[in-house]
């Protein structure tokens, strides 16, 4: 069973960047899509935020980190990527990466594996 493990997170200014990893234990990332989902505090949802296929690489923004952030993978590494920049306070959020195991795409997020999360700050 792949397990997705995050790291990178931690506190940054308004207008800071910050490179989360995403990578799995257990078994290979590829061929599962990978998705990054936050969940804002005193929330219980887990919004989407981007997502990467594994076939042809094709991507997909929420819209609004589009133009901000960018998601990328490397197969042969193993790992998956989410690069933010022009960070703002409303960014501030438990990250977490969730592997398509089930193939049913990144709405179905019962249907996910999810990592622990890591914790993005944005503050000054």
């Amino acid at each position: 069973q792949v397990q997705p493990v995050e790291s990178g997170g931690g506190l940054v200014q308004p207008g800071g960047s910050l490179k989360l990893s995403c990578v799995a234990s257990g078994r290979t990332l590829s061929p599962y899509g990978v998705g990054w989902f936050r969940q804002h505090p005193g929330q219980k949802e887990r919004w989407f935020v981007a997502g990467i296929t594994w076939t042809d690489q094709k991507t997909y923004y929420t819209d609004s980190v589009k133009g901000r952030f960018t998601i990328s993978r490397d197969n042969a590494e193993n790992m998956v990527y989410l690069q933010m920049t022009n960070l703002n306070p409303d960014d501030t959020a438990v990250y977490y990466c969730a592997a398509d195991t089930e193939g049913t795409g990144f709405l179905k997020t019962e249907s996910l594996t999810w990592g622990q999360g890591t914790q993005v700050t944005v503050s000054s």
